[in-house]
């Protein structure tokens, strides 16, 4: 009987999922919730995120390496889009933002995700329920999130482009938001202090408007489960990445091709403004595909500027 239902449930998953996947999906789905905000578990992520084999955290989530963040710090939107686009990822950036503290260094981090809905009496009643359930203090349901960063992450928050009474942060929450990850903040809503927030050092945040109301009449439904904004789709342990563009959200299995990909284009954009200022190509043997010796001549340069770099 099990068997029967296991393989019929298995027909209705998307063409090309591992047995493995399939496996762990069904027996998440006919096991108890577990104890923990929101519809997913620990399994669920994996499950999400099975593309991802490094580290992860204690709930699942993935964990790109430190360095792989170092590296994207100067990835533009475009580089990463041309490897993502060529994996199949078509809704991956999210635009439009307004900047608080704007500046040159990239906010990059890994991201943990909180999604909020408009208040609804009944289950904003079993979410503080549960909220008291697992130890949660505050009664302040945005703050829950923040008490679960870890350095390097930046806390992404879907609020459903609500901006009058949908202030994820003021100056007391940014502060905390920096103190725990040393990063930064997406809300795809508002913040009400940016005159306070522009006092902390090296904290950034990207909203959709600004607007001096208190946060209500919304409830926190899910920590590290599956967002979006526009049309972006966000996982949790996806890599953010900003630009003057906007934000670029890198799935993490992905994260080192987009950092390699990126590195070999900026190294390509030196060499040729280097050739075009020494006279040694024309701008139209620079601007069209390359000659073999001219490859031969760039991988050559590159390989001795990536050691320089390495020492």
């Amino acid at each position: 009987m099990r068997t029967r239902f296991v393989r019929r449930c298995s027909s209705l998953l998307p063409v090309g999922t591992s047995p493995l996947v399939a496996l762990t999906l069904l027996l998440t789905a006919l096991q108890p919730a577990s104890a923990q905000l929101g519809t997913f578990d620990k399994e669920k992520r994996i499950a999400i995120t099975h593309k991802w084999t490094g580290a992860r955290a204690e709930d699942g989530r993935p964990l790109v390496p430190d360095e792989v963040l170092r590296r994207l710090k100067t990835a533009t939107a475009e580089e990463a889009w041309g490897v993502l686009r060529g994996e199949g990822y078509h809704y991956q950036f999210a635009g439009d933002w307004k900047e608080v503290n704007p500046s040159q260094e990239r906010m990059v981090g890994r991201v943990v995700t909180a999604q909020f809905m408009p208040l609804r009496p009944d289950l904003n009643e079993m979410i503080n329920a549960k909220g008291s359930e697992e130890g949660r203090v505050s009664r302040g349901q945005n703050s829950w999130v923040i008490d679960t960063l870890q350095p390097g992450d930046v806390l992404v928050v879907d609020m459903f482009g609500k901006i009058r009474d949908g202030t994820f942060a003021g100056d007391n929450l940014a502060t905390a938001i920096y103190a725990k990850s040393k990063n930064g903040l997406g809300v795809n809503g508002s913040v009400p202090d940016v005159s306070g927030m522009q006092q902390i050092e090296g904290f950034r945040a990207f909203v959709k408007g600004v607007d001096p109301s208190a946060i209500k009449d919304v409830t926190l439904v899910g920590i590290n489960v599956p967002i979006r904004i526009g049309e972006t789709t966000i996982l949790p342990g996806d890599v953010v990445v900003s630009d003057p563009e906007g934000l670029t959200f890198i799935p993490p299995h992905l994260a080192e091709k987009v950092a390699d990909s990126s590195e070999n284009i900026q190294l390509r954009d030196r060499w040729g403004h280097q050739m075009l200022r020494e006279g040694k190509y024309t701008p139209g043997q620079i601007d069209t595909r390359w000659t073999e010796q001219m490859n031969r001549e760039f991988e050559a340069w590159a390989a001795q500027e990536r050691a320089r770099h390495r020492n």
